[in-house]
C-alpha cells in the first residue's frame, strides 16, 4: 500500500459521524442538517432534458480534451462573466467537478523529487487540499484567516523559507467556510510572491455566483488581467457547476489559464482517466450558456441568507459573508461540544469549525466557531435558524 495514505486524516464528515456516535436527537423535532454543503435547490429542467437528449452519447467514448463546442461555452462564459478572452484550444479543460481536479492537479505539479516540496494552503480550508499535498509528496503548510481582517488569509505569516520551498499554492475565493473574497490588492501579493519562488497558484472558485453585494467577486484570472499578467503565468482557476447550477451529480466543471498547465494537466488526465461523458458534456454546455437560472438562484440564496442571518445574529457572532452559501459562527466554548449539544436537544446537524481546519502553530483557528449550510429551502432553514436561537438562549 501506498505508505502516504497513513497520513490522510479523517474526512471531516466521518468525524462528525463519530462526534455523533452516541447522540439520540429528540424524535420531537423533524432533522434537520446544515452540515454539508450540497446545493438543494431544483436542478433547472432544461438541463435535465439536455442530459436526456444525449443519451446517444453512452456509446462512445470521450476525448479527454472535450469537445470544441464544450470548451467553447467555457471560454464564452469567461469573456460574458470576467471580460477575459481566452483560447478555447489550449487555455481550458475539462473537468469531472472541481474536487476531482483540484486532487489531480497536485499530482501534475509537484516535483517530490526536490528537497522537502511544500504546498500552502489557507486555513481553514478545503480538506482536498491537503489530501492533495500529502499524496504528492508534499507538506501542506497552513496559513490561518484573520477574523479581524474579514477572514483573509494572513499570507505574511508564511516564512520566506517556507515560500521558497513552495511548489503550489492553494487559494479559495470567495472562502470555504469563511465566504471571504481576496482583494485585487492580495492577489498581486500572491503573483509577486510567485514569481519570485515560481510555485503554481491553483485558485478554487466553486462558489464564485452565489454572493450578496451587487459586485461579483473578483476572479483569479480576472485580477491577473487586470494586473497585466495576460498569459495567466502560474495560474489556473478551478469553477464548477455544482453550485452555481444546482447539479452536483454532474461533476462537471472546468479550469482556465496558463496554456503550459493546461497542456500539462491535460496529459496528466489522458492517463488518469479523467475525460468528461458526452452526455454530461452536452448537459453542460446548455448550463454554461444560460445565465437566468443563476440569477434566480443567487436570488433564493440572497432571499434566505437576509431571513436567516439576523436571527442568529441576534445570539451569536455571526455576520452575512461576501459570497457563498455558508454562515461561519462563533460560538461560545466548544465548538464540538456546541453541535453534540444542539443536536441532542434540537436535532439540527452543523459543522464544528475546528474540523475544518488544522492546527498549526499553536492554535486552530476553526475552533469555537461552527459552519452553517443554507442549501435547503428557505423555511427548513429558518426553522432550523430559530432552533438555534432557542438553543443559544436557553445555554445562557
Amino acid at each position: 500500500m501506498n505508505p502516504l495514505l497513513s497520513q490522510l486524516q479523517p474526512y471531516p464528515f466521518e468525524r462528525l459521524r463519530q462526534l455523533f456516535a452516541d447522540v439520540t436527537p429528540p424524535a420531537e423535532y423533524r432533522p434537520i442538517s446544515l452540515g454539508i454543503g450540497e446545493p438543494r435547490h431544483p436542478t433547472p429542467q432544461f438541463i435535465k432534458d439536455a442530459l436526456c437528449a444525449q443519451l446517444g452519447g453512452l456509446a462512445v467514448y470521450p476525448a479527454t480534451a472535450g469537445t470544441g463546442a464544450l470548451r467553447q461555452s467555457f471560454t464564452d462564459w469567461l469573456q460574458r462573466r470576467y471580460q477575459l478572452t481566452l483560447d478555447p484550444a489550449t487555455q481550458v479543460l475539462p473537468v469531472n467537478g472541481s474536487r476531482e481536479a483540484l486532487f489531480s492537479f497536485a499530482q501534475t505539479v509537484v516535483d517530490a523529487s526536490r528537497p522537502d516540496p511544500v504546498v500552502v494552503c489557507p486555513n481553514p480550508f478545503y480538506q482536498i487540499y491537503e489530501g492533495a499535498a500529502l499524496l504528492s509528496g508534499a507538506q501542506p503548510y497552513f496559513a490561518p484567516s484573520d477574523p479581524a481582517r474579514n477572514f483573509a488569509v494572513d499570507w505574511d505569516s508564511v516564512p520566506a523559507a517556507v515560500w521558497e520551498r513552495t511548489q503550489l499554492l492553494f487559494v479559495c475565493s470567495p472562502g470555504n467556510p469563511t465566504g471571504a473574497v481576496m482583494p485585487l490588492s492580495e492577489w498581486d501579493k500572491l503573483f509577486a510572491l510567485s514569481d519570485r519562488h515560481g510555485f503554481v497558484i491553483a485558485s478554487d472558485e466553486c462558489y464564485s455566483e452565489i454572493y450578496f453585494r451587487d459586485e461579483p467577486p473578483l476572479g483569479g484570472l480576472q485580477a491577473a488581467a487586470q494586473l497585466g499578467r495576460q498569459d495567466f503565468k502560474n495560474l489556473l482557476s478551478f469553477t464548477s457547476l455544482s453550485k452555481r447550477s444546482n447539479v452536483p451529480g454532474l461533476r462537471s466543471g472546468f479550469v482556465a489559464g496558463d496554456a503550459a498547465l493546461v497542456k500539462a494537466f491535460l496529459l496528466y488526465r489522458t492517463y488518469h482517466g479523467g475525460a468528461m461523458s458526452p452526455v454530461v458534456q452536452e448537459a453542460s454546455i446548455a448550463a454554461w450558456n444560460d445565465e437566468a437560472h443563476v440569477v434566480d438562484n443567487r436570488t433564493l440564496y440572497r432571499q434566505k441568507f437576509a431571513q436567516v442571518t439576523p436571527l442568529l445574529a441576534s445570539v451569536m457572532d455571526v455576520a452575512l459573508p461576501d459570497a457563498g452559501f455558508y454562515l461561519w459562527a462563533k460560538v461560545p466554548g466548544s465548538d464540538t461540544d456546541f453541535a453534540r449539544d444542539l443536536l441532542a436537544l434540537y436535532n439540527v446537524t452543523v459543522l464544528p469549525g475546528s474540523f475544518l481546519a488544522r492546527e498549526a502553530r499553536g492554535f486552530n483557528p476553526g475552533a469555537n466557531r461552527i459552519r452553517m449550510a443554507l442549501v435547503a429551502e428557505t423555511a427548513e432553514c429558518v426553522e432550523a435558524a430559530q432552533r438555534i436561537v432557542q438553543f443559544v438562549q436557553s445555554r445562557t
